[in-house]
């Protein structure tokens, strides 16, 4: 069940754009979630997570219809696993990108370009005939200072710098600058110490940006396009790792200003949010990647 007639970045951007306009009050976007809703959205059939672009809208889909088991699959997926979609229950749409080899009279240098395809998935919770497991629930998991998460911090091997009342990653001196632990406060939805994890989380995900690292440009000055961008990634990237080890993302208010300058920009570029996405993911996998070597 394939449609490929439907514009798969338009509907997305389309819905992340509605999501950001509605949270705007609250201050709470797509992907500021509770810490038992963090985990990552996965495919029924292989167990892997999804990643990019599809983790915000499955996560988007997910807390908008009460969804908490984080299980998704085709209908031929749950088919095969003997369930049954339940009747007038709507498909979400992620997007898969298959590489397609060029015509040989084509101009471009490149010898394959990707597609992008329009999947629709259904929810665990919009099927019968399927039993989720304890071990496929993730409600009511409490948060504990995770030894993992400081371990993968340590190995990183960026340096953080405590002191001071602001937030922020230094590309000349390639250092992370935050508050002292106390310094931060809890919300309705997470405690001061999950606060702390994701705004450090914020920041490493700049401190992935760096020459030699991911290599995104960390040039932009605040109201440009490419400063707006980089926020993006970097709210995207906190995200996705607390996702990873099952912090709630708190909002960060001095975040609010970038709110227009991110509207602006998906609403100009409706690939925008696809490429943000994607990057945060890189960032992470890159983080994860070298606290593990």
């Amino acid at each position: 069940m394939k449609n490929s007639n439907l514009d798969i970045h338009q509907l997305i951007t389309d819905q992340i754009i509605a999501s950001i306009e509605k949270g705007v009050g609250e201050f709470k976007l797509p992907w500021h979630r509770s810490g038992a809703d963090m985990t990552y959205p996965r495919n029924i059939s292989s167990q892997i997570a999804y990643k990019g672009v599809n983790i915000l809208t499955l996560w988007l889909t997910a807390e908008s219809k009460g969804y908490r088991s984080g299980l998704w699959g085709t209908f031929n997926q749950w088919t095969a696993l003997g369930a049954k979609i339940k009747k007038g229950e709507k498909a979400t749409h992620v997007v898969l990108y298959k590489e397609i080899a060029r015509h040989r009279d084509d101009n471009d240098d490149k010898k394959s370009h990707l597609l992008a395809r329009a999947i629709p998935v259904f929810a665990a919770e919009q099927v019968d005939d399927y039993q989720i497991s304890n071990k496929d629930s993730v409600a009511n998991i409490p948060f504990y200072v995770s030894h993992e998460a400081e371990a993968f911090i340590k190995n990183t091997r960026a340096m953080i710098l405590h002191g001071g009342s602001e937030a922020y990653y230094q590309p000349s001196t390639d250092r992370i600058h935050l508050p002292h632990k106390a310094a931060f406060t809890g919300t309705d939805t997470s405690s001061a110490e999950e606060s702390y994890y994701s705004t450090l989380f914020h920041e490493l995900t700049h401190f992935s940006g760096a020459k030699g690292r991911c290599d995104r440009d960390l040039t932009g000055r605040f109201g440009t396009n490419s400063y707006a961008m980089e926020e993006l990634i970097a709210e995207l990237g906190a995200a996705f790792l607390c996702g990873h080890f099952m912090i709630s993302s708190a909002p960060r208010k001095d975040h609010a200003q970038y709110l227009s300058s991110w509207l602006s920009v998906l609403k100009s570029d409706k690939r925008a949010i696809f490429t943000a996405a994607s990057k945060a993911s890189q960032a992470v996998e890159f983080l994860i990647s070298e606290a593990s070597s």
